[in-house]
């Protein structure tokens, strides 16, 4: 058979997620597996049509589609995503109805739910036959156990192919936004009393409602806020996933763009960031994807900590629960508080003001009060996995992050609370005794649990 593999590494062939796929040419000889180097080559492609057609071809003459990256920032690689907004934008998508589709990734299992939710949404808006997905660890490749997995999933995928297996669809086409938003109303401007706003945003001239949710937004203050279009900033590229920024932070791309110098003298400084965008398939626009992509030169420390963010969508943000958790997850691992999420899906334009003025509100507010929500699993469980990885495999490269989480208190292992691991052990020993267990696990255990609570009402 053949299988079209749509690589999604900057790095191509030496990428960790190549190896995954020079594995699976190793131990399926007798199937071809033409590999595509998207994201190494998307400026070229996007700029020669020839090559993007020529990709096009081969897409349908494949019996088997597999898209194949590493997981940047809770998604696809921002280069990638560019090749998937030419497919809708160049009217692509018939080469792919009907091709059989797997995913396979490479990551540290951080969020890599939200990126195979997105690709299979994608194969089904491009009405392809989704197979599965396979999310590796890095390092699974090197052990017996991980080699067996992916073979076994490879077969049967071709298997799938082979025997034409039934699929079924879990994304319904989603409805688009039709009707025009214009601001009704007028509410009295808001003091920001000391706080920076900055409000980034990647409108185009044609998307109206998101342009006047801007105006409106930016209307609610008595001072204008600072405004940035992501479009206007000089940005050479995308992260090419070299970690040289591991080592202290240092950018490859250095000056050779504005990005760097903006991150640090625009962004970090604002007290309330609001991040404005429309919706581009199933997620914001390539270039948004850009921008946080290179802002990885942080590497896994919170740059934005203490800080509101907002976001102003426009689009069906109501059907795409995936997008919704991807930024609440980027807030909270920022260290950050959301301050709202405004859209406008809303029909009447006196609710979306309305929400608009509260987004502006709420954010100068929360911000004088440094209010942050507490976190959910979404940083709890992200952090952990962050954590134990830069204490681990990761230390080298990331030296940065190391220096940073022990300066920090981010190595909190439960190792350290040695008089609670003390008392469980004690009790564990005792609970073996019927009528010492009988006690503990009566209303005894109950009133234990709130017992520390008792002081605070005394």
């Amino acid at each position: 058979m053949k299988i079209t593999v749509l690589h999604g590494s900057p790095k191509g062939d030496i990428s960790v997620t190549m190896q995954y796929i020079r594995f699976l040419q190793q131990q399926f000889p007798e199937h071809t597996f033409t590999v595509w180097q998207i994201a190494q080559q998307s400026r070229l492609i996007e700029q020669d049509e020839a090559r993007f057609k020529d990709i096009l071809r081969n897409v349908a003459e494949a019996d088997g589609i597999l898209w194949s990256f590493p997981l940047y920032y809770y998604l696809v690689p921002a280069q990638y995503k560019r090749f998937i907004e030419l497919i809708r934008e160049r009217q692509a998508e018939e080469y792919f109805q009907g091709k059989y589709t797997a995913v396979l990734t490479t990551s540290i299992h951080f969020f890599d739910h939200t990126a195979h939710n997105y690709m299979h949404a994608i194969a089904d808006d491009l009405a392809m036959k989704y197979y599965g997905g396979y999310s590796a660890a890095m390092q699974d490749l090197l052990q017996t156990a991980g080699q067996q997995r992916l073979t076994l999933f490879a077969r049967n995928f071709l298997a799938a192919i082979a025997s034409a297996q039934a699929t079924a669809k879990a994304y319904l086409p989603l409805i688009p936004v039709t009707h025009a938003y214009t601001p009704a109303l007028s509410q009295p401007p808001l003091d920001p009393q000391g706080r920076k706003i900055l409000i980034l945003h990647d409108a185009l001239p044609s998307q109206t409602n998101l342009t006047n949710m801007l105006t409106a937004y930016a209307a609610s203050y008595s001072q204008k806020p600072d405004i940035i279009n992501l479009r206007d900033l000089s940005i050479k590229g995308g992260c090419l996933g070299c970690i040289r920024c591991a080592y202290d932070n240092t950018c490859v791309y250095g000056n050779k763009d504005d990005f760097i110098t903006f991150f640090n003298t625009k962004v970090k400084p604002a007290d309330i960031i609001i991040m404005a965008g429309a919706i581009h398939d199933r997620y914001l626009s390539s270039r948004w994807k850009t921008f946080f992509d290179r802002s990885f030169f942080n590497n896994h420390v919170p740059a934005l900590k203490g800080k509101q963010l907002g976001f102003i969508v426009s689009g069906p943000l109501a059907q795409l629960t995936n997008l919704r958790q991807i930024l609440e997850a980027y807030t909270e691992l920022q260290e950050a508080n959301i301050a709202g999420i405004v859209t406008d899906e809303p029909e009447s334009a006196a609710s979306i003001d309305k929400l608009l003025y509260q987004l502006a509100k709420t954010g100068i507010e929360h911000s004088l009060q440094n209010y942050l929500q507490p976190p959910s699993f979404l940083s709890v469980g992200g952090h952990k996995i962050f954590r134990d990885a830069i204490w681990g495999e990761l230390r080298f490269p990331f030296i940065a992050d190391h220096q940073y989480y022990k300066q920090n208190g981010r190595y909190d292992f439960p190792h350290r609370q040695y008089a609670s691991r003390l008392f469980a052990a004690i009790l564990s020993v005792a609970a073996k005794l019927p009528f010492i267990r009988r006690q503990l696990y009566s209303e005894q255990i109950k009133e234990h649990m709130i017992k520390p609570f008792q002081r605070i009402f005394q």
